[in-house]
């Protein structure tokens, strides 16, 4: 078993994309990749974890994650660490945007889970109170594909770069 327990959901396969960016990133030696969908049960193997999500419709968790909700409700995560990230839409849908994140970090965090990789909303241009942690920062990773492309490769690099260290140790 490797250090690291990646867990995503994904419909259209932009997160599966940039959960498989950050495994790169942070060496596939050291990541095991999951989708939710099928490997949700292995969470439990992992003290580390990464968690990702997209939000669907209007504010609505990922299809897989949704599904899986009833047994993670029911999963200790005291004494583990955990990294969020979400993929989202902050122009079509800015009063929803990376609501599913939010939604997991409540979850996670009413089951005890201590967090990492807090990420800045300078940048970001939407609405939604639920993906934050305070009015500057999101609870983790914020990723929009279909609005700023070209800023994705920079963005999981410096989370990763800070994450790092609390995530392979």
């Amino acid at each position: 078993m490797k250090k690291v327990g990646l867990f995503y959901g994904t419909y259209t396969g932009i997160t599966g994309a940039v959960a498989e960016k950050i495994a790169k990133e942070l060496g596939e030696e050291n990541v095991d990749l999951h989708n939710i969908s099928s490997d949700g049960e292995l969470m439990n193997n992992y003290q580390k974890l990464i968690i990702g999500t997209s939000t669907w419709s209007i504010g609505e968790l990922q299809e897989d994650w949704d599904m899986f909700m009833p047994k993670l409700q029911t999963m200790d995560f005291n004494g583990k660490v955990v990294a969020l990230f979400g993929t989202g839409d902050q122009i079509g849908y800015p009063d929803t945007f990376l609501d599913g994140m939010g939604m997991l970090y409540e979850t996670f965090q009413f089951r005890g889970a201590e967090f990492i990789g807090f990420w800045p909303t300078e940048g970001y241009d939407f609405t939604s109170p639920l993906p934050l942690l305070d009015e500057n920062n999101f609870v983790g990773l914020a990723i929009d594909e279909d609005n700023q492309p070209e800023l994705t490769d920079a963005r999981i690099k410096a989370w990763c770069d800070q994450i790092r260290d609390s995530i392979l140790n």
